[in-house]
């Protein structure tokens, strides 16, 4: 390079940091201080999930020059893991850190904000919150609850879990009691198993202790920490009630209409990050975690034709009799159902057959 093409060039790229580093003070001196709570639904030892808190609240701070912090805690400090949502509503913190589904007892179409039964990936999960209505759809339904949401992380699609005998017919399902949230409880009812909805740190010990006969979390990663193998050796897949689990930010709506337009557009940008590097970190975590699973006798089972076509045909049912009742449910479902077609029918074209053929080459 010559030198007068090198000393312009550098002259432009100083201005240019110039200015990025004038911008940032500007910003903060005019901004006011915001301090925030936010209660997530998961223990700080789980740090993929637990961390896309804190990856919001580190991005926050440094677009806001510290002036927008929020202090991150762990399930049980404020409430415990499972009333997070109740928190925000109340007005109890400004913010939370959940999966939507936790809350289907208070009305099921609080699952399609974060996964429902054989519905779509995560990549075709974000494709409808961001460009597909998914967003304002489940917004609507989160003003009868003073909140609004912004989507935190997606863990793909989760395994099976952990399971103390093998199960290859519906009725080996007959009577097993089982941690699993959301609405793959409800059809695992339909197929006669107890479903028990358990927060993240009280599953090992009822597992270990014989309360419960099998437990699903995430993945290997996270299974791994909480040491489900130690006590149930058969490990199921695939998760089909959890296809990509999308975490939210649920924030309360008065708070966030006192926000500076500038702020809200932080909070926005950080949530974006968050939701994209968890799924990324997940999908560089499980395989590794899966690999030393396996190297410690852990079995890898794969659910049967007969369980997967009957749990399928149940959730089918449930939806459409929640449809028939429950009116939100059905307004968000006839936009989450179309759009999960017209996905399918493109993965199939390019996606599933790249997929099917790299795997078939192991």
């Amino acid at each position: 390079m010559q030198r007068r093409d090198f000393l312009k060039k550098a002259s432009v790229g100083a201005a240019a940091g110039a200015a990025t580093t004038l911008a940032a003070p500007a910003i903060a001196q005019s901004g006011p201080v915001v301090k925030w709570r936010l209660t997530s639904s998961f223990p700080k030892s789980l740090d993929t999930i637990y961390g896309g808190a804190d990856v919001l609240a580190n991005r926050l701070r440094e677009l806001t020059g510290g002036k927008f912090d929020i202090r991150v805690f762990p399930g049980g400090e404020i409430v415990p893991g499972l009333q997070a949502m109740d928190a925000v509503q109340q007005g109890t913190v400004e913010c939370c850190h959940t999966a939507s589904f936790y809350y289907v007892g208070k009305d099921r179409t609080f699952a399609f904000g974060t996964a429902l039964p054989f519905g779509m990936n995560a990549r075709q999960t974000n494709a409808w919150m961001y460009y597909g209505g998914g967003q304002e759809l489940v917004d609507e339904f989160y003003a009868n609850y003073n909140f609004i949401s912004f989507a935190g992380g997606n863990t793909g699609t989760q395994m099976a879990g952990w399971w103390r005998k093998e199960v290859n017919t519906v009725t080996d399902l007959k009577g097993i009691k089982m941690r699993i949230g959301g609405l793959g409880g409800a059809v695992f009812s339909e197929l006669g198993l107890v479903p028990q909805q358990i927060a993240a740190g009280d599953i090992y010990p009822a597992l270990e202790k014989g309360t419960i006969d099998a437990a699903e979390w995430i993945g290997p990663y996270d299974d791994e920490k909480l040491g489900f193998h130690k006590v149930a050796k058969n490990y199921y897949g695939p998760g089909w009630w959890e296809p990509g689990t999308c975490l939210q930010f649920f924030v309360n709506k008065k708070e966030w209409d006192k926000l500076p337009k500038e702020y809200q557009s932080a909070f926005k940008v950080a949530a974006y990050e968050a939701n994209v590097t968890m799924l990324a970190e997940y999908d560089h975590k499980n395989p590794i975690a899966l690999s030393k699973l396996l190297q410690n006798g852990v079995k890898l089972r794969t659910f049967s034709k007969e369980i997967m076509t009957a749990a399928y045909k149940a959730a089918q049912q449930i939806y459409s009799d929640e449809a028939a009742k429950n009116p939100a449910f059905k307004k968000i479902y006839e936009s989450y159902g179309k759009y999960a077609k017209t996905q399918r029918a493109w993965f199939s074209v390019a996606e599933m057959p790249m997929d099917q053929f790299m795997q078939a080459q192991r």
